[in-house]
């Protein structure tokens, strides 16, 4: 589970046994948990995180989405 980036206290990681799927971001905070797709920034999951929670993360991930984009081609080899 490589974490790619931490901000605000939000960890961002991926599962290195998900390739098949499209790109995306796990997201934990504290017992929080959700799934981001990277492509068009929409929830896939949201465990425990409020609506305002979402937004600050939809924002992150916004800010650094080409960076997430990269890490995920240049770990899955894509």
């Amino acid at each position: 589970m490589p974490t790619v980036l931490r901000q605000n206290g939000f960890r961002f990681y991926f599962y290195s046994h998900e390739p098949d799927e499209p790109p995306h971001v796990h997201v934990d905070y504290s017992s929080a948990s959700a799934k981001i797709w990277l492509h068009d920034i929409t929830i896939a999951r949201n465990i425990g995180f409020s609506a305002k929670e979402v937004g600050k993360i939809q924002r992150i991930v916004r800010e650094h989405q080409e960076t997430l984009q990269e890490a995920w081609h240049a770990f899955f080899g894509i």
